[in-house]
């Protein structure tokens, strides 16, 4: 998940920061409504609705969902820190039993590392190359990208994620790495991830792509629990719409369990947990495949996202089941 624009020395292949605007600019929900909504009263869960709650949550884990994101940082380790292949398979594990696909976004740094050992776990893998301002880096995740799909270990490839919403390159250089991985990478899938209106914005980089990566976050739209998946359909038809014919995938999307509102978005354990068997259930009866934020806590945000950054796992950033 990223925010605005912000320098690529703070969000090097990883995900960016928060602001106190609304992720997705000017076309989101208009702030008067927003507004309204951060005056209404959040829904207040009993305790039996809370264990009902656990007992869905763990009935879906148990199953199995289509995919989940995955960043296998532990605490005090941020992007740009070097990672270990041990350290990869450990977190995967973790998640193994419970995931059929993850979502990883760099091929720089050790993360290149990731994509072979989910193959080796039985993981299919969607594989990000984090795009961003830095003309060198972007080379080396290219290259990177490129490598690990040509020895068989991507399912789907990823050129950029919200590289246009974060204005960290123009419309034409962002297609031409995209047409570049393609040409490299015949018989791979390759698309490119960002916010669901900047593929009404962008029409080149939308028909660019053989699969369209949507991200939808009601809650960076200040959207109350409680509208939220309906809210989340309506970008998946607005991505639809824009993209006719192609396959798409729901790239990124969740609901924090600790830290501040934003408008009439409120985090808590409940409402991350009734989101989460909402989308999956909903996913599982359209058949869509939806890639949910994230497998684990990362610490690192706190300072990066604010409060609310740290918090998007279903596991907490020791590896350890927080709603079960």
């Amino acid at each position: 998940m990223s925010k605005p624009r912000i320098p690529e020395s703070d969000a090097a292949r990883g995900e960016s920061p928060a602001t106190d605007q609304p992720r997705s600019g000017a076309q989101p929900v208009a702030l008067s409504q927003a507004a309204a909504w951060s005056h209404a009263a959040p829904q207040v869960w009993t305790d039996l609705e809370s264990k009902a709650l656990r007992d869905d949550l763990r009935a879906v884990l148990q199953r199995g969902v289509h995919g989940l994101c995955f960043s296998p940082y532990l605490e005090g380790q941020s992007p740009g820190a070097q990672i270990s292949p041990e350290q990869i398979r450990e977190r995967l594990q973790i998640i193994q039993p419970h995931t059929r696909w993850i979502r990883s976004f760099s091929c720089t740094d050790g993360h290149e590392h990731t994509p072979r050992i989910a193959h080796e776990l039985g993981i299919k893998t969607l594989v990000g190359a984090w795009l961003g301002t830095d003309a060198a880096i972007n080379e080396r995740e290219i290259q990177g990208v490129i490598e690990v799909a040509r020895a068989g270990h991507a399912d789907i490839v990823a050129v950029g994620n919200e590289v246009l919403l974060r204005e960290d390159m123009p419309e034409d250089e962002l297609l031409a790495c995209i047409q570049r991985v393609k040409a490299a990478l015949p018989g791979v899938p390759v698309g490119y991830v960002d916010a669901y209106y900047l593929f009404e914005l962008h029409p080149r980089i939308t028909a660019a792509c053989d699969v369209v990566l949507t991200n939808c976050y009601p809650f960076w739209e200040g959207c109350p629990r409680e509208g939220a998946l309906a809210y989340m359909q309506n970008m998946l038809r607005r991505t639809r719409s824009a993209a006719p014919g192609k396959r798409i995938v729901i790239s990124e999307t969740g609901w924090p369990d600790k830290g501040s509102a934003f408008h009439g978005s409120v985090p808590s354990a409940e409402g991350a947990m009734s989101y989460f068997v909402d989308t999956i259930e909903w996913a599982e009866a359209e058949g869509l495949e939806v890639f949910y934020f994230a497998a684990f806590d990362e610490a690192w945000k706190v300072g990066a996202e604010g409060d609310v950054g740290a918090y998007w796992g279903l596991w907490d950033k020791d590896g350890q089941r927080k709603f079960t």
